[in-house]
């Protein structure tokens, strides 16, 4: 008898164990991803106070206003367009590795577009626009497979459009007008079928490009 409560001791001493252990690592999933966030809340400047409840004291962001998760507690939804914000992106933000909707449009973002964002594999929606972000465009958003809408219209941007892009089959629309783009517009992959009003109000953008015809960066520097 004493034999079977020591295996019954043992076998609930090893869930009590297994448990903690799971426990441990949905926090310590739930934290990176609050760490993430509340680096881009310190970057930001925020008069109407949208950012109030992004408390990183809390477990995971799952109850963050303008933060949404799935049934795993796994940030899937970012939405702050409109809300005033000025400042800039932060690095911190491709941690987020089951992100689906980044909305930060209509702000007064300034700075460039973190490379780091091409981790965000989930990633569905991209939306930029309205905003103040200079630089270039990252070569590594063509890392993002599952890309559907990428809008980065009325920036400051410049350099060329990445080719890269041109090999995320899932884009359905492009919208990098109004910015200082330069060299010539893909016309491979997703771009077959994007209207060039997409790319209008970029001066030094040179229109479609001539496959075998013109060097792809021309001009453009």
């Amino acid at each position: 008898m004493a034999a079977v409560f020591e295996t019954q001791s043992s076998f609930l001493k090893s869930c009590c164990f297994l448990a903690v252990v799971l426990a441990l690592a949905v926090c310590v999933k739930g934290n990176s991803e609050g760490d993430a966030l509340y680096a881009l809340r310190r970057s930001l400047s925020d008069p109407d106070n949208v950012l109030q409840s992004w408390d990183p004291n809390l477990v995971n962001p799952c109850t963050w206003f303008h933060v949404t998760c799935n049934g795993d507690n796994r940030v899937t939804r970012v939405d702050l367009g409109n809300s005033k914000l000025s400042g800039h992106l932060v690095p911190e933000l491709g941690k987020l590795e089951h992100l689906q909707y980044l909305e930060l449009y209509k702000n007064y973002i300034q700075g460039t577009i973190p490379k780091e964002l091409g981790n965000l594999k989930s990633l569905i929606s991209l939306d930029l626009y309205n905003n103040n972000i200079s630089g270039s465009i990252p070569t590594s958003l063509g890392k993002l497979k599952n890309l559907v809408f990428l809008r980065l219209n009325d920036n400051k941007l410049t350099g060329p459009i990445p080719r890269e892009l041109a090999t995320v089959s899932s884009l359905k629309v492009v919208d990098v007008s109004n910015n200082n783009l330069c060299g010539t517009i893909p016309t491979s992959g997703p771009f077959e079928h994007i209207p060039l009003n997409n790319f209008e109000h970029n001066p030094r953008l040179e229109g479609p490009e001539l496959l075998g015809l013109a060097t792809y960066d021309t001009n453009c520097s």
